[in-house]
């Protein structure tokens, strides 16, 4: 018998969808990988380095994550869904983050208790602590005042009530609720809240503290999916070791083993 996991990634064909669908993809002793989206076009946010990406035949869902029995059907016999898929950003229209961010989500928790799946690992995002990056100590961090940051303050944790300050923020927090509701009905749910991640450039200078590499997010990902059974629901910042993050990652080493190999620091920046 098969000790694979059977995986569906959605947003796949977009920047970090289609990072951990490689890197499980390359792993086809541990992994059964199927991916969704709403078109097999690649998103302009591609890596370079993913470029060469091509799904086999019967492992794509072309799917409207607001269309709730095509969603229905993709999760059918999975074992863990890996949500990315999503209008990225306010830049959008509020139509497609109600569809996509909200209806579209909704979708995806509902269909996967629905069919049975074990587990899904959810994208929330940094957006969701934006406001906290406009609060001291921490926008001393933001804006480089060193002289203003205490030797010691406290990291921003999950636990700490969520600051959005745009509406795709708050469709994240959204997310996160949905996570704690399905929890509460037995599926497995995870949410990590992504920093911000490069593709094929060095890190801009108003990243350093919220940087995530490409690598370090992927991980991230693969330990949630592999995360013990008696994670039930848990959020976890998708951040790397920056020396002056003042978000916590230390829960995430511990609860599920990730340990990020990169820091913003050893990316140059313009």
């Amino acid at each position: 018998m098969s000790n694979r996991i059977n995986v569906l990634v959605t947003g796949a064909t977009g920047h970090i969808g289609s990072s951990t669908y490689l890197v499980l993809a390359d792993q086809p002793d541990r992994y059964d990988v199927y991916a969704l989206d709403r078109t097999q076009k690649f998103s302009q946010r591609l890596p370079k380095r993913n470029k060469h990406l091509s799904f086999p035949e019967g492992r794509f869902h072309v799917c409207d994550l607001s269309d709730f029995d095509a969603v229905r059907r993709a999760v059918d016999g999975m074992d863990v869904v890996v949500h990315l898929g999503a209008d990225p950003g306010d830049d959008g229209s509020w139509e497609s983050l109600r569809d996509n961010n909200v209806v579209g989500t909704y979708n995806i928790f509902e269909a996967c208790h629905a069919a049975g799946v074990s587990r899904v690992v959810a994208a929330s995002s940094i957006m969701v602590s934006q406001g906290h990056r406009e609060q001291e100590p921490y926008k001393a961090i933001v804006d480089k005042r060193w002289d203003d940051v205490p030797a010691s303050f406290e990291l921003i944790s999950p636990n700490v009530p969520a600051e959005p300050r745009g509406i795709y923020g708050a469709t994240k927090v959204w997310t996160e609720s949905l996570a704690r509701v399905y929890a509460s009905k037995g599926l497995s749910c995870i949410c990590i809240r992504i920093g911000q991640v490069e593709r094929d450039r060095p890190r801009p200078p108003n990243g350093h503290d919220i940087y995530v590499s490409q690598r370090d997010i992927v991980q991230i990902m693969e330990c949630s999916i592999n995360a013990p059974e008696s994670v039930r629901f848990d959020i976890f910042y998708g951040m790397s070791n920056n020396d002056h993050r003042w978000v916590d990652i230390d829960h995430a080493r511990e609860t599920i083993g990730y340990e990020p190999q990169d820091r913003a620091e050893d990316r140059h920046s313009y």
